[in-house]
């Protein structure tokens, strides 16, 4: 209800928006009788299907058999943090049995499977339609039970809690998990009715549905010069279309529709791709949190050079296509690669190059110029930007290196020095964006002119420029504005997105005159970013051609929010746009939701006492402060603010 009464709020996005809707559904309707499933292609493509069959793809969401779940469902039982769970059988369905620390009791029956390895998670429908991951989860080497996050406190009220939000399969997991998914996601009834062509990651998961390639094979499948009629042809995409199709998917970002795009859109317009920011990667770039790929790798020189990820791994299997470094030395090596001329072709394989044993673990291309890190407890990924270890970086950015990573017992200084005399006369241990970013993640504004220069930098990879204009926000002023006004036409559109928050540091007409054009930008992230930052434009009313763009691109960001209205971080959204409008009423009707959805959310708690506290109710802002307390007992900040409201009662 709130997500319609805030939107309604904003009257400029009703024309056209519900038409748009409409229209889109009857659209992927449209696409949704085009799918024609695996087994379908299987029937030409047996080599293919054959790759495809056993690969992480193919067992990526599974139904609960005898044959696909590994775990030892035979009464075994676990125990953690006072929760008590056991794994039974009965016939043929899988049984979970919960003991929670107070005593309560509930069975569960599993769903479906989640995974082949290094670990499976088991799915449980606790609503009809609604499917939650369960915490407790099976590794498949060890063949034992173990807990995702063991030195976590969860309890069942708690967002992050097995039940919880942020657990919750439709929204957080299935999309990547499944062939022409659709969340389907009512936000006035809090239910699910979810679809989706197949489970797992299917054969049109990435070339689009298969209804008008089957009819042209059986029409004679002539070399007509028509292609084969799927909605992402990977010939004609080149390395960029290709490394995008898989971003969907490998990254870690926001997605803006319901569902699986169709395989062919633009990554931009389907998602807003999650930047180098704290929490999720080191100042240098390293991954820190799961990531997924994509955004190490738009750092890479490999990118850069037209890369993709299809030279690496096989599409069908999804495994490497040459053991060991033998992968890397398709390229890297005396004979090089006639598709990539830019490469120093010489031998990499070798002691002269790594001064490592032959065959050792400090041998092998991945273990320097490719960190691993382990998620979900076990799960080893590696950071995909290649990067040269840069030891002598740590002491500024507080980054992590590869030396360290194996040398366990040495210093990164120890580390630096080792490579100086390996490399002494080496280009690469210049100045990094590394350093720049340790300095402006703890200060934007002290940060603000090595800032500057990364932004502006030609030389830097798109998505570092991007974070660049990211913390400068914090520093926007007149000045900063137009020096970063050319990054509006940039040809990239992360940075044309990125470079525009910054426009808010300029005088207010100045900046709905560099802006306005983007909003009818081809690239739908672009669109929406201007849009919203157009919100409070001091403009009676825009010529008719921008109120048409104006309208298009907030019913676009209109329709990202609905497809988002189950997730508690699109609620604080709403609730600050409601602020922005003086919409109280919306704004707590926001505000109450996130909570509800996540009671640990100390931030809208805070909104929800400071409104009550505007309004001039401070005994209603001392309630709010004190059910939230019971559900932050340890928050220091609602403690201050409860003090602060009993002393001026």
């Amino acid at each position: 209800m709130i997500l319609r009464q805030v939107l309604t709020a904003m009257t400029f996005l009703a024309a056209g928006t519900a038409t748009m809707a409409q229209s889109q559904t009857q659209n992927l309707d449209e696409i949704a009788k085009g799918y024609v499933g695996t087994e379908t292609c299987a029937t030409c493509h047996e080599d293919e299907s054959l790759a495809w069959e056993e690969s992480h793809h193919a067992l990526a969401w599974t139904e609960a058999t005898e044959e696909n779940v590994l775990g030892n469902f035979d009464g075994a039982e676990f125990v953690h943090d006072g929760v008590s769970t056991r794994f039974d059988r009965e016939g043929q369905t899988f049984v979970i049995h919960v003991t929670e620390e107070g005593g309560s009791k509930k069975r569960f029956e599993v769903h479906s499977v989640a995974g082949i390895a290094p670990l499976q998670q088991y799915l449980i429908e606790t609503e009809p339609g609604k499917l939650q991951s369960f915490d407790v989860v099976w590794d498949v080497e060890r063949e034992e039970w173990y807990h995702l996050y063991p030195d976590q406190h969860l309890p069942p009220d708690d967002g992050l809690h097995w039940t919880g939000p942020y657990k919750n399969w439709n929204a957080r997991c299935a999309e990547c998990h499944a062939t022409g998914f659709r969340k389907n996601y009512d936000s006035v009834s809090q239910s699910y009715a979810s679809d989706q062509v197949e489970i797992g990651v299917g054969c049109e998961a990435c070339h689009g549905p298969g209804r008008d390639h089957v009819e042209w094979a059986e029409n004679g499948a002539k070399e007509d010069g028509q292609g084969s009629y799927f909605s992402m042809n990977f010939a004609e995409a080149g390395a960029e279309g290709e490394i995008q199709h898989c971003a969907g998917c490998h990254s870690r970002r926001e997605a803006q529709l319901d569902g699986n795009p169709l395989p062919g859109t633009p990554y931009h317009d389907a998602y807003a791709l999650s930047l180098l920011r704290p929490g999720m990667y080191h100042p240098d770039g390293q991954i820190r949190d799961e990531v997924y790929v994509y955004g190490s790798f738009l750092q890479s020189k490999m990118y850069e050079k037209g890369v993709q990820c299809s030279n690496c791994h096989d599409p069908h299997s999804v495994q490497l296509k040459a053991e060991g470094n033998a992968v890397c030395t398709q390229c890297h090596s005396p004979a090089g690669n006639p598709e990539f001329t830019s490469l120093t072709q010489k031998d990499y394989d070798t002691a002269d190059h790594h001064f490592h044993p032959e065959e050792s673990e400090g041998a092998q291309c991945k273990s320097c110029h490719m960190i691993e890190r382990d998620y979900m407890g076990i799960d080893g990924r590696r950071d995909h930007s290649f990067r040269i270890p840069r030891p002598d970086l740590a002491a500024a950015s507080g980054s992590p290196d590869a030396c360290t990573d194996c040398h366990d017992d040495r210093s990164p200084e120890w580390a630096a020095e080792e490579i100086a005399a390996w490399y002494p006369d080496s280009v690469h241990r210049g100045a990094h964006y590394g350093t720049v970013f340790a300095k402006g993640f703890a200060d934007p504004v002290s940060a603000r002119s090595e800032l500057v220069s990364l932004a502006t930098s030609e030389g830097e990879a798109s998505i570092v420029r991007a974070t660049a204009l990211w913390l400068l926000e914090a520093a926007a002023d007149e000045d900063l504005a137009e020096t970063l006004a050319p990054l509006l036409s940039h040809p990239d559109p992360l940075i044309r997105s990125a470079a525009i928050r910054p426009q808010s540091g300029a005088n207010p007409q100045e900046s709905v005159l560099r802006l306005v054009e983007l909003l009818g930008d081809p690239v739908r992230l672009v669109r929406t970013e201007t849009a919203k930052s157009l919100l409070s434009a001091p403009v009676a009313r825009f010529p008719e051609a921008i109120a048409s763009n104006f309208q298009r691109a907030m019913g676009e960001w209109r329709e990202s929010l609905s497809n988002r209205s189950d997730f508690p971080e699109t609620h604080l959204v709403l609730g600050g746009a409601a602020l922005g409008m003086r919409n109280l009423p919306a704004a707590t009707e926001a505000f109450r939701t996130v909570v509800q959805l996540d009671p640990q959310r100390e931030d809208a708690w805070s909104m929800l006492v400071r409104i009550k506290a505007a309004e001039g109710d401070m005994a209603g802002a001392l309630s709010v402060v004190t059910e939230a307390r019971s559900k932050l007992p340890e928050s220091e900040f609602l403690l201050q603010m409860e003090q602060e409201l009993k002393e001026l009662q």
